[in-house]
């Protein structure tokens, strides 16, 4: 959805579901990636430059006599000046063209002499650019005919202030034009068109709005560094945003002295404005209010198929695609281009924004196939209407590939974000804020197929550019902070993710409005990352605060909603609480049930989610159940190998291996195997996750071979795909350990817990759950096999560890009292009171932290050592060379020390 110049729009979560992986469980994100993951929607708009905010067209008058000293001429001069600020003369025709073909982006409003007119009118009557034409001759008749084969003529005109009046009128419908989908286009313009038009055309019932409006404007990003917008704003501020000031002085104003009727299109015109500046402050129910008044005075004061009228149906159904309510936005939309087709000639480029707005709205419904349809209609119009390399092109391209994306079909994605990318590259700048967007959506294919360093390339690119092009605090530069934290949450890099995301949020609390739902997103996804810490306090806070703003932002039932319901169900599964788990995925789908169609992906997942609460509380019919619902959505919605259905068979064989029905497992994951293969490059982590359970259930009925194979090529994956320290790598490490273990090859068994049990020391905080099981799968190495094999695990993994304290009390110059953490997640052993702790008060200080970490850290079972306990330290000991002796006498008085306090615990 990323186009670039727009202000970003939360895109829904990456992923509401979860697949888990046994015998280790495995999360996916649950983020709202801005616009970027989901990639922005290029939605047509006009892009205006800074220096010509106060007028959104350019004014061009041609005529071989012109001279602006001859007093005709001059004083036309004067009279147009009062109505816009720069108008552009010519003399010479060749030249003029020429000018005019510069500015493909900008609407160009022609006064044209009638000795010209039949000459150079037909060579230019279909520039897209050229908007309207004002023929100036005395001989009004002689082209009266004429004109009307040419739909661009206004009028013959014989005095100027007629075409001042024609000016006016024409400028004002540039606007109307200009913001079709009032989020896309340039906030400058918005407010300029607010402070220096609308608000002194419209009477406010309280000051109050004048007041909101500056104090926005004062600290939107595209003022913040702009004196000269600020001064103008603050002055305005000063004169009409006092608590003592009514409207009553704002009537004095030279604008305001034109006594206008309540229904003149001027008040249309800025209740369309007003309506643009809510809809970019996420504030849809204002917006939605001023675009319906516009709507209403259009209906009274123009003819029943005006443009203006198809204008403000799209600007509607906008407001509607964007809370939710598609089949309003649907109707709003199809009512625009119903009217433009009477309006408007077959292939005029407004036609084109129409089905592009369509498409967005089926999109959104996740009808993919219609969404489409539409595009490229839009496309072909487009092709038509435009030179090759028009921006507007462009923004077809970056919708086709939305679309693609969503359907998994990654490698015509990025071919389309490629022509976008290449289009962009050629008409505009090199660092246009465009050329993020296509950055931005490049990395965000990348993204999805799993390649996140080619992903994370993409996004820092975007981001070099945003920073370049854009203000400090623009909510772009938030955006790509935000998919540069998804990936690093991805790969498992926590703290970074944490880092960008923050830096998100920073900005959009300076950019944006208290209860913007960008906001909302970003609290969404530092919510995920916590989650994937294992700090579910502050995952569900996190999640919480989202779901607050949404409420505020939002209507009751829009689907972002359910997004916040599914994560806080899915914070609550982690937890163990799984009746809380139950409800919240239950009211998300509840919302899902009214907001979407029957049919809808989205609802898939929900029923994927329920069924997953029900097979973590064994309730195993309904975990089917659930997962069949979600599959039989997915066949009606998705393509025949989407990713997707490979998620659900995944489910579906983990509800089977639970109940021990191994043989339909395996053929659910051998199922979900063939479509990854099939649809995902070849080292793309989710293969790696097909292959983890297809190794879980060899595991299960005793072909202990055929496990370990499918593990280590799962690992295989895991070791291209991800980082050296990635918590998927500790779990395929942990499953290979399990594989040993069962086997009798304990040694290796030992091994591999070691390395799981490394990766997630690095990886994940101090009291994550993963870190309880690794030390519990060494624990059961110890307590599930005879005392002398414990006795040589123990003084092995001892000494597995001395070479660590070697180097490390090297480094330090002082020897390294701790061992290995070996142990069982049920046993917490810790140094609090005083009587404990007196065990070693003849011991210094640093020998004291050591034992109080050891015992913190060392949680094997005690039942399964302690009887023979001495004996172990004797040949622990026995078992040193001298130059390990030297390193771990520390080692072995606090085994000496915990010896004696399990004597104490009998």
């Amino acid at each position: 959805m990323d186009c670039g110049a727009s202000a970003p729009m939360p895109i829904g979560n990456l992923s509401n579901e979860r697949s888990s992986l046994l015998p280790t469980s495995s999360t996916t994100l649950n983020q709202q990636l801005d616009l970027n993951q989901n990639p922005k929607r290029d939605r047509s708009r006009i892009v205006v430059p800074l220096d010509e905010l106060v007028q959104n067209f350019l004014l061009v008058w041609l005529d071989e006599k012109f001279d602006e000293s001859v007093d005709d001429y001059g004083h036309s001069i004067k009279q147009l000046r009062r109505t816009v600020n720069k108008i552009e003369t010519f003399c010479d025709t060749d030249e003029c063209v020429e000018y005019m073909l510069q500015f493909q982006n900008q609407k160009i409003l022609l006064i044209i002499s009638g000795a010209l007119c039949n000459s150079v009118v037909p060579h230019i009557h279909n520039m897209t650019q050229l908007y309207s034409i004002y023929v100036f001759s005395q001989k009004k008749e002689k082209y009266e005919e004429w004109a009307k084969d040419c739909s661009k003529v206004k009028g013959i005109f014989t005095e100027i202030i007629p075409i001042c009046d024609a000016v006016r009128q024409s400028a004002r419908q540039c606007d109307e034009d200009s913001v079709p989908i009032g989020s896309e286009i340039e906030p400058s313009f918005m407010y300029t068109q607010l402070f220096k038009e609308i608000i002194l055309t419209i009477d406010f019932d309280k000051t109050k709005e004048v007041k909101e409006l500056v104090e926005y404007a004062r600290k939107h990003p595209d003022y913040v560094e702009n004196n000269a917008r600020l001064k103008l704003i603050n002055k305005f501020g000063e004169e009409y945003g006092d608590d003592n000031i009514t409207f009553e002085v704002i009537d004095k104003h030279d604008i305001k002295e034109k006594t206008l009727p309540p229904n003149h299109p001027d008040f249309a015109h800025s209740y369309n404005g007003i309506g643009a500046v809510y809809y970019s402050m996420g504030e849809y129910s204002k917006a939605l209010s001023s675009y319906e008044r516009s709507l209403e005075i259009k209906k009274i004061a123009l003819p029943p198929n005006h443009p203006s009228l198809a204008a403000s149906y799209h600007n509607i159904g906008s407001v509607y695609d964007n809370i939710g309510e598609y089949s309003k936005a649907l109707s709003s939309h199809e009512r625009s281009l119903e009217i433009q087709k009477i309006a408007l000639p077959p292939n005029h480029p407004n036609l084109a924004s129409s089905y592009q707005g369509i498409g967005l709205v089926y999109d959104s419904m996740g009808e993919y196939s219609k969404a489409l349809s539409s595009y490229e209609r839009s496309l072909e119009i487009k092709k038509i209407a435009l030179p090759p390399n028009h921006p507007d092109l462009a923004s077809s391209y970056n919708n086709i590939g939305n679309v693609y994306k969503n359907m998994s079909e990654y490698s015509k994605a990025l071919t389309y974000y490629e022509k976008h990318l290449e289009i962009s590259l050629k008409a505009l700048p090199p660092n246009h804020p465009s050329l993020a967007g296509s950055y931005n959506n490049i990395g965000s294919v990348y993204y999805n197929m799993g390649e996140y360093s080619k992903a994370l390339s993409s996004y820092e690119r975007a981001l070099e550019i945003r920073k370049i092009a854009l203000p400090p605090n623009h909510p772009d530069l938030a955006a790509s902070y935000n998919n540069i934290g998804a990936v690093y949450d991805n790969i498992g890099e926590y703290s970074k993710a944490l880092s960008s995301y923050e830096r998100s949020l920073e900005i959009r609390k300076i950019a944006l409005p208290p209860n913007h739902p960008s906001l909302a997103a970003s609290y969404n996804n530092i919510g995920a990352v916590y989650d994937n810490m294992g700090e579910y306090s502050k995952a569900l806070s996190s999640y919480e605060r989202s779901l607050e703003i949404k409420k505020i932002a939002l209507p009751l039932n829009h689907p972002d909603l359910a997004i916040s319901y599914n994560n806080i169900g899915m914070v609550y599964s982690h937890m163990g609480e799984y009746s809380k788990a139950l409800s919240s995925h239950e009211r998300s789908l509840e919302i899902k049930k009214i907001a979407l169609p029957p049919n809808h992906p989205d609802l898939a997942a929900s029923y994927n989610n329920i069924g997953m609460v029900y097979n973590n509380m064994g309730e195993y019919s309904k975990a089917l159940s659930s997962h069949e619902r979600a599959l039989a959505i997915r066949k009606i919605a998705l393509p025949p190998n989407h990713p997707n259905l490979a998620t659900s068979d995944l489910n579906i064989g983990n509800v089977y291996i639970n109940m021990g029905e191994y043989s339909k497992a395996l053929s659910s994951y051998e199922r979900s195997l063939e479509i990854r293969k099939i649809t995902l490059p070849p080292n793309h982590p989710d293969l790696a996750a097909s292959y983890n359970n297809i190794g879980a259930v060899y595991d299960n009925i005793g072909e202990y071979s055929k496990a370990l194979t499918s593990y280590e090529r799962s690992l295989e994956i895991r070791k291209i795909a991800l980082p050296p320290n990635h918590p998927s790598l500790a779990a395929s490490y942990n499953n290979i350990g399990a594989v040993y273990d069962n086997m009798g090859e304990y040694s290796k068994a030992l091994s591999s817990y070691e390395r799981s049990l490394e990766i997630q020391k690095i990886a994940l905080p101090p009291n994550h759950p993963d870190l309880a099981a690794s030390y519990g799968n060494i624990d059961q190495l110890f307590e599930h096999h005879n005392q002398n094999h414990s006795t040589s695990l123990i003084i092995g993994y001892l000494k597995l560890n001395i070479k660590k304290f070697q180097s490390a009390s090297r480094k330090s110059q002082r020897p390294i009292t701790r061992t290995g953490n070996i142990g069982t997640n049920e046993q917490h052993l810790s140094i609090k009171n005083d009587k404990d702790s007196s065990i070693i008060s003849n011991k210094n200080k640093d020998t004291k932290v050591n034992f109080e970490r050891l015992l913190s850290t060392t949680l094997f079972s005690i039942k399964s050592v302690l009887n023979n306990f001495e004996k172990i330290l004797n040949d622990f000991r026995q078992s040193l060379v001298h130059d390990e002796t030297v390193y771990c006498l520390d080692i072995f008085s606090c085994l000496t020390s915990l010896n004696e306090y399990f004597k104490l615990l009998l």
